[in-house]
């Protein structure tokens, strides 16, 4: 499964969801920095599998019917990397379940 990670989040979670055999990257490092969701969201289609993000608005903002992208919410106290470590493995269990066209909440 191919991961991106939203630049609202740390780039360390990166190395921590690769961990779970998923390949992932940074929004900026697969050059889609400073996109808004929708064009992110249209750009890394067929790319990419999963927008990992702690957006909340996307799910009011983006309609996700027929999209080959799902998305996966982070809730934390903050994006801090130490606040999200303990999400990690709700995570992996959510990648595993999630299906293009969803949005799933972790936290």
């Amino acid at each position: 499964m191919r991961v991106l990670i939203d630049e609202c989040l740390p780039a360390e979670l990166r190395d921590l969801l690769a961990e779970f055999s998923y390949e992932c990257e940074t929004v900026r490092g697969a050059g889609l920095g400073s996109k808004k969701n929708g064009e992110l969201l249209t750009l890394a289609e067929g790319s990419w599998d999963v927008l990992v993000t702690s957006d909340k608005s996307i799910r009011f903002q983006q309609n996700m019917a027929g999209r080959k992208i799902a998305v996966l919410m982070l809730r934390a106290k903050s994006t801090r990397i130490a606040d999200l470590i303990p999400l990690i493995p709700a995570c992996a269990e959510a990648l595993e379940l999630i299906r293009p066209g969803e949005v799933r909440e972790v936290g």
